[in-house]
């Protein structure tokens, strides 16, 4: 399938690993050209390495912060003039207790989650606007519909993210930006492994383990998937070829989503 994407330029945050760093790679191979925003800027510049035939430019930058937006809207301005393409990918889990974590802990998934994706919204639309039209997706998580009982920080913050893409659709359908969430369930992502460790340590249970029976007990399918597996489903959800999908959020979650809950 001709999905037609040669020659659009896509901004991918959080692209320096997992699912961001997949869908780089995917529509890369689209001839996508890019610029990818994390805050590790050596493992942007492995990314950048890995990929070519396209232009590939890096902006390393904290996305909690104002400034780190601004950034990632005057590189595509100064390297592209305008994208076509904006991926809100940038988030991590946590773990906590409503009653003991502070507030600062809520103000800072706040901002990655969801002051992150409204700012540089705000940057990058209009520039799509004069080209005529673009695409926004927001990876969010099941966990906005489905909670996990150990991050109810990243829980609401997800949760927000979503009505957030789906109010931002409405407003620039107009333009004809089209603007969806997508809602990953079990992904063998580094925030994945670094959770399991975390809550397997001293348990004599190996964090391997842990995920197994994760998978075992959630999804359908039994396993997680591979961050390649949703990132595909991004890059069609960028194309021509998904015109009419607008303020949706789709699940890609192996058959996890309870949908009696």
């Amino acid at each position: 399938m001709d999905l037609r994407l040669a020659g659009k330029v896509a901004v991918i945050t959080g692209g320096s690993a997992g699912i961001g760093r997949s869908i780089a790679h995917g529509l890369a191979a689209e001839g996508v050209d890019l610029v990818l925003c994390a805050r590790d800027e050596k493992q942007l510049a492995e990314v950048a390495a890995e990929i070519k035939d396209v232009r590939v430019v890096t902006v390393p930058a904290d996305l909690t912060e104002p400034a780190g937006a601004d950034a990632v809207a005057g590189a595509v301005r100064e390297s592209f003039g305008a994208a076509d393409i904006l991926i809100n990918n940038a988030g991590t889990g946590s773990e906590e207790k409503i009653m003991t974590a502070p507030d600062e802990r809520w103000q800072m998934y706040w901002e990655l989650h969801v002051m992150a994706a409204v700012r540089l919204a705000r940057a990058l639309a209009p520039g799509m606007k004069t080209r005529g039209g673009g695409v926004i997706l927001h990876n969010a998580s099941i966990c906005a519909t489905q909670p996990l009982g150990y991050e109810p920080i990243y829980n609401v913050t997800k949760a927000a993210l979503v009505m957030f893409s789906k109010t931002l659709a409405n407003e620039l359908i107009g333009d004809n930006i089209r603007v969806n969430a997508v809602n990953p369930g079990l992904v063998m992502t580094g925030d994945w492994v670094k959770t399991a460790k975390l809550l397997t340590e001293g348990t004599g249970q190996t964090w391997q383990q842990y995920l197994q029976k994760i998978a075992d007990e959630n999804a359908p399918i039994g396993r997680f998937a591979t961050p390649e597996e949703v990132a595909d489903f991004f890059v069609f959800l960028c194309s021509e070829r998904a015109s009419y999908s607008v303020g949706s959020t789709y699940y890609v979650d192996g058959g996890w989503l309870n949908v009696t809950t």
